[in-house]
Order: C-alpha cells, then sequence, then structure tokens
C-alpha cells in the first residue's frame, strides 16, 4: 500500500518511507502559527492543503525532503494564495502549471511557475506501471519498488554517471550521450550537496533515485540545470523541482501572443529563429535538436525576451566528442523507460538528426500562426514564401538554412524600439546590434 499521510515531524522520523513527488505540509499559511486564525483563513488553509494532497501527492511522498525546493516550501518562501478564493472553492487539479509567489528574503515577491512535469493522467499510469512491474497490487511503495531494480543497483555501485546507466531511457537527451555531457549533469545537479564533482561520491543514495527519475519522467529540469540561462541559454531560471514538479521562472506561452501588433510579432519571430541558431552553433560545440514543437514550448518574459518554455523534448548531440549511439531495439529497457511513455516507443539514430530539423518544425508549425496576415504587400509575400522554404522539410538542409537567414533578414527592420521590448531597450536607441 502507499504509505500513509505524515506531518513533517513524522516525516522525519521515516526517512526510509518511499515517494517521489514534491513533499509539503502547508501551501499557503502555517497552521502552527501563534496567533488565532480567522474562520476565512482556516477555510482557506485546509483548501490549500487539500489542493496540495492531490494536486502535490502528499499523500504518497516524502523523498523531496531535503531538497531546495522543499525547504522554500517549509520555509513559506513559495505562496499560493493567488491560486485561491474562497467563493471558488477548490481550483481543477489537472492543469499543466499554476502561478505562484516566490521570495528569497520576504521582503521581495515574484511570480513564478509550479509546472507538472507530466499530467495528471500519466502520474496515474506511471504509478501502475511500477507497482505491475514487482507483481504488486494496484497501490504499492513506489520508491520501493524502483529501488529493487537492476538499474537503480546498477546506479548504487556506479562512482561516475556513464551512457551504459542512461542506455533505454526515453529523453531525447540522453538519446545519445557522450560523457562529457553527462559528466555536465552530475556535476551541476543542484539538488545535492556540494556539487561540482563529476564523481557520485557526494550523491546519498535517496539523491542517485531522485536524479535516475528526473532523467526517466522528463529532463526539462535537468536542462535547466547544466545549460542555465544565466550563462545565456535560452531557458528560464531553474528554482527547484522534484520528481513530477518543477518551480521555475513565469513566463506567457507564445501562443498568446498570435494577435500580437505586427512589430511584436516580428521581434518574437526573429527571436524564435535566432534561439534555434544558438542551439545549432554555440561555443560548447553541442548541437540541439527539437523532436516535436507545439507552441507551448515557447514563453515570453515580461520584458519581451523569447526563451524555451518546454526543453522535455529537446535533445543533445555532442559535436565536440561524440555520442554513444543508444542501444539496439529492446536492450536495457526496464520500468524507467516506461514510466511515461510505452515501453515500445523508439527514437530515430542521432546520425539521421539534419541540421534543418528544428527549422523545418519551427517554421511550419510555429510561426505561420505568428506572422500570417499581420504585414503589407509585398513584405508579407515575401515572409510568407521564406517561411515556406523553410518549413518543407523535402529541402536540402542548406536551402532550409538560407530560407531562415533570409526570413530573419526580413523581420529584422520590422521591429520596433520602444519600452515594450525591454530586453534590448534601451540599447537599440543606440545600437543597431540590438
Amino acid at each position: 500500500m502507499m504509505e500513509p499521510r505524515l506531518g513533517p515531524e513524522a516525516a522525519a522520523l521515516h526517512p526510509g518511507w518511499p515517494a517521489l513527488l514534491l513533499w509539503v505540509s502547508a501551501l499557503s499559511y502555517s497552521v502552527s502559527s501563534p496567533a488565532s486564525p480567522s474562520p476565512s483563513l482556516v477555510s482557506r488553509v485546509r483548501t490549500s492543503y487539500n489542493f496540495g494532497r492531490t494536486f502535490l501527492g502528499l499523500d504518497k511522498c516524502n523523498a523531496c525532503i531535503g531538497t531546495s525546493i522543499c525547504k522554500k516550501f517549509f520555509k513559506e518562501e513559495i505562496r499560493f494564495d493567488n491560486w485561491l478564493a474562497p467563493h471558488l472553492g477548490l481550483i481543477p487539479d489537472d492543469l499543466p502549471s499554476y502561478p505562484v509567489n516566490y521570495s528569497d528574503d520576504f521582503k521581495t515577491w515574484r511570480p513564478v511557475e509550479i509546472s507538472r512535469l507530466v499530467s495528471k493522467h500519466q502520474n496515474e499510469i506511471s504509478d501502475r506501471r511500477i507497482c505491475a512491474s514487482a507483481a504488486a497490487p494496484k497501490t504499492c511503495s513506489i520508491e520501493r519498488v524502483l529501488r529493487k531494480t537492476g538499474r537503480f543497483q546498477k546506479w548504487l555501485q556506479a562512482k561516475r554517471l556513464t551512457p551504459d546507466l542512461v542506455q533505454g531511457l526515453p529523453s531525447p537527451l540522453l538519446r545519445c550521450p557522450s560523457q562529457r555531457l553527462l559528466d555536465r549533469v552530475v556535476r551541476r545537479y543542484a539538488e545535492v550537496a556540494d556539487a561540482g564533482s563529476i564523481f557520485m561520491d557526494h550523491f546519498t543514495d535517496r539523491d542517485k533515485l531522485r536524479l535516475l527519475y528526473t532523467l526517466a519522467v522528463n529532463a526539462h529540469p535537468i536542462l535547466l540545470q547544466i545549460f542555465p540561462g544565466a550563462e545565456g541559454w535560452p531557458l528560464p531560471r531553474y528554482l527547484g523541482s522534484c520528481g513530477r514538479f518543477l518551480v521555475s521562472t513565469s513566463t506567457s506561452p507564445l501562443q498568446e501572443f498570435y494577435g500580437a501588433p505586427a512589430d511584436q510579432a516580428a521581434d518574437l519571430a526573429y527571436q524564435l529563429l535566432g534561439v534555434l541558431e544558438s542551439l545549432r552553433s554555440n561555443d560548447l560545440n553541442y548541437f540541439f535538436y527539437f523532436t516535436h514543437v507545439d507552441v507551448d514550448m515557447f514563453g515570453i518574459f515580461n520584458n519581451g525576451h523569447l526563451f524555451i518554455r518546454d526543453a522535455s523534448a529537446l535533445g543533445v548531440i555532442d559535436r565536440q566528442e561524440g555520442s554513444q549511439a543508444a542501444s539496439r531495439a529492446g536492450e536495457n529497457k526496464d520500468i524507467f523507460s516506461c514510466l511515461v511513455s510505452g515501453c515500445q516507443t523508439e527514437l530515430p539514430s542521432c546520425d539521421t538528426i539534419p541540421e534543418k530539423q528544428s527549422l523545418v518544425l519551427v517554421c511550419g508549425q510555429v510561426l505561420p500562426p505568428l506572422l500570417q496576415a499581420k504585414f503589407p504587400s509585398p513584405v508579407q509575400e515575401e515572409i510568407d514564401a521564406e517561411l515556406a522554404r523553410c518549413g518543407e522539410g523535402t529541402r536540402p538542409d542548406p536551402e532550409v538554412l538560407q530560407a531562415a537567414s533570409r526570413l530573419k533578414d526580413i523581420l529584422r527592420p520590422l521591429r520596433t524600439c520602444d519600452p515594450r521590448f525591454a530586453y534590448r531597450y534601451p540599447d537599440c536607441k543606440y545600437n543597431d546590434k540590438f
């Protein structure tokens, strides 16, 4: 059976008890406050706590105790009161993300997002698969089952994360990993003390299981840590995650800007093409590619800067060191291969990924609704023509890349320089680079 619901004191006495979701005890207010709360406040606390049990899985887990994000919850540096309204009651628990308020000092608060790494439905399927893999009843101790797997036993003995330990995992990030990439994962993994070493000597057993589980479920939090926005990568700031949930800088999805004015649409499209260019060519010599795209994968900060909002479909090929190809079909498949996808799902060989892949996907599916019928003739016709060439998958790589370059050249002068684009204003007044 799943473990009983615990308060923080009880959980601390049972560190071996399982789970892999985010564990918190109170969301908006401290129920142990010395002041007597008003009836309306008690109602909000109860509603918030009930929501936490449903959304965060409080009835299943305590394995995340000690992570940075869990500490934030306990210290109430992440607050959820803007989720709740007494007259509305409990909000839906099946949305992909929710707005929250985040602070480092209790003085300055900023909006961030708590996001599901997998849907609620996928969570349920994953739990059933884990239990079924051990011939267990419908409910079971998730952590206990996963600890007994052959893959995790190999992780326990490993001093270094090597390609054989991640073969068979479904993430595009790990389709053909190099040792350099895996060393970067370990060295920059933020949820362990003394991060910085390529060796896992400082990882506890639970640290290893937490990292393995995250890589198996959704590698998006790992990508945010190993390629941080602070170093110029087009990703939002990582604020913490555990199991199936992530807290990161808040962005607005690109789809909300499909009705934007022409100059703003041109700016966003120009940025997006620039992001894809940086993914193809960068100082670290990693080639990033999307396996698929949709508009929700891209977001915009309140300063107008466009970022990758969801990197779960982002694959990485190491051009400097080369990549170790994934194992042949059917090999190294286990329960970790099947947590959020069918066990038979196969990704294409890294040798077959063309330079044009991400451009074809974005030009064919994301940019047309953003740029259609926005500009006067003949500019609109020129944009439409280059978009068509860029999104045509049958064209050779050089032709697609050339079409994308011409499209950027068309869009560049259509952008304006004003405070709406704070990420490049007022620099754009004095330097054509912006």
